[in-house]
């Protein structure tokens, strides 16, 4: 649990300055540094320090893959024990059309899935052959699979605070 009352006024103003995303720019947070007025490495020493505390959980890029073309993305469930879990969510986490993989807990006998990995792809003939490929990689650590189509977009947001 982190504790929001270290942050002073200056955190509070980054947070405000980036909570709409970082500037697409080649130095962003030289960027936000000028908006904020203190210096560039001050601004990274405090996303730093953010993280450390839990604040900030990540910086990252979060794509939309629809507008990169890969409009048939589906969410992979393999059901697998939990005695060989990380070795296959090391597997299928390693892969390059894998964008994140994790383990969720089964719920039997209706949902015995317990590893998830999504998939990204232009079309659902390329996810059906990423989905074969994974399952020839996993091998006998799986018992079985489906895949869950996404049938909307969900706006992604970071960070929110009130100004």
């Amino acid at each position: 649990m982190s504790d929001a009352s270290i942050l002073d006024e200056i955190d509070r103003r980054i947070m405000l300055a980036t909570q709409e995303g970082l500037p697409i720019v080649a130095r962003p947070f030289a960027a936000v540094a000028e908006q904020v007025g203190i210096p560039e490495a001050e601004v990274i020493a405090r996303f730093r320090f953010m993280q450390d505390q839990g604040i900030v959980r990540r910086v990252a890029a979060v794509p939309n893959h629809y507008r990169l073309g890969y409009t048939a993305n589906g969410m992979t469930v393999w059901e697998v024990p939990l005695d060989v879990i990380d070795e296959a969510g090391q597997r299928l986490a390693a892969l390059e059309y894998v964008s994140h993989c994790y383990r969720r807990p089964a719920k039997p006998p209706e949902w015995p899935y317990t590893l998830f990995a999504m998939v990204h792809a232009k079309d659902r003939a390329q996810v059906e052959a990423r989905v074969m490929e994974m399952a020839a990689l996993l091998g006998d650590l799986a018992r079985s699979h489906t895949v869950l189509y996404s049938t909307k977009i969900l706006k992604k947001t970071g960070l929110r605070i009130q100004g």
